[in-house]
């Protein structure tokens, strides 16, 4: 089991995530490695936990089924649950976001392309549409009357 953490400066805002509907898929973007041969694919690959595919030879079905290109080995991840919101701590406190369950292969980067949601810490203010490609954003809440930042955003993949 692999766990996605992320650690971020949040400032006016909390319970930061990523938008991941039926509705509104969002697909995690991975660099992906053979545990066999070790061979780490080119390309970046995309998982969303809504979509399933055959495993080869009858075995089952997984969010991602990988082939390595080097050493022939069929290789699977399975997302676990729904991911979990980034709540606002101080200092910034590392916060288990996702989990899967990958065999055969394990993810070693993650970049966040998609669109995130927050909620302010002071007020109601819903925020959607959010990019974390860059690393920060910053917006204001008018509500709370206050500038609303996420700022010093790491990704580590971590055996959970």
């Amino acid at each position: 089991m692999l766990a996605l953490v992320l650690t971020a400066d949040l400032e006016g805002v909390t319970d930061l995530a990523p938008i991941d509907t039926e509705e509104h898929r969002y697909y995690y973007t991975f660099k992906v490695q053979c545990t066999s041969c070790r061979e780490t694919h080119p390309n970046l690959v995309s998982v969303s936990r809504f979509e399933v595919n055959e495993v080869s030879g009858s075995r089952g079905e997984a969010n991602f089924v990988w082939k390595c290109k080097a050493c022939k080995r069929e290789s699977t991840a399975q997302i676990k649950a729904a991911p979990i919101a980034y709540t606002f701590t101080s200092p910034p406190k590392p916060q288990k976001i996702l989990e899967f369950d990958c065999r055969g292969l394990e993810f070693t980067e993650f970049k966040a392309d998609g669109e995130w949601g927050a909620k302010g810490l002071d007020s109601t203010t819903r925020w959607t549409g959010i990019d974390l490609q860059e690393g920060e954003w910053y917006d204001y809440d008018e509500k709370a009357g206050a500038e609303v930042s996420i700022k010093d955003v790491k990704w580590e993949i971590k055996r959970a």
